[in-house]
């Protein structure tokens, strides 16, 4: 049974190294050596630990551990502010893929959080898989396409084309 539990600070060194691991798989099955290269946000990972550690460490941050039984295998971040949430980092260890660990822990997510009313996130466009998974088994829908030419106004530095998707969920009656 998949459940989600708040990240521990002695568990986020392992947290990083996890999300890394699993972003550059996701890479790694879209680039060759070469290409994958030019992706980096430092050197030989796709996203930093910087980054990842600032996004766990954002204002209104909060951070889980993916369960599968007792088994860790993945993490979320999500930032809420009222009724939107924001989505900044969701991985699933690769050798637990498409064995809806994602879409249990993305149900956990949106029961946990029924305030939130409208759910975004941006992903790499080269993530084919996590398009699917975002568009097809969560109900999200793409709103921007990010670029040299139309840049994410909330990023500093541009590193990858990406996607925005957004997901409105109604209120119940």
């Amino acid at each position: 049974m998949v459940h989600l539990e708040l990240l521990k600070p002695c568990d986020e060194a392992q947290f990083i190294k996890d999300n890394q691991y699993a972003f550059k798989y996701g890479a790694a099955q879209y680039y060759n050596e070469q290409e994958m290269e030019t992706q980096y946000e430092e050197e030989g990972e796709i996203i930093a630990k910087e980054t990842i550690y600032n996004s766990i460490h954002h204002e209104g941050a909060i951070a889980y551990r993916i369960y599968d039984e007792k088994q860790i295998v993945g993490g979320i971040v999500i930032n809420i502010q009222g009724e939107q949430g924001e989505l900044e980092l969701f991985f699933v260890n690769p050798d637990h893929h498409s064995s809806g660990i994602g879409q249990a822990a993305w149900k956990e997510i949106e029961r946990t959080h029924p305030e939130v009313r409208i759910w975004v996130m941006v992903t790499p466009c080269f993530e084919k898989c996590n398009t699917h998974f975002y568009v097809n088994k969560l109900g999200f829908h793409f709103v921007a396409y990010y670029n040299e030419h139309n840049k994410d106004p909330e990023v500093e530095k541009d590193l990858f084309e990406m996607f925005k998707f957004q997901k409105i969920i109604a209120k119940q009656a």
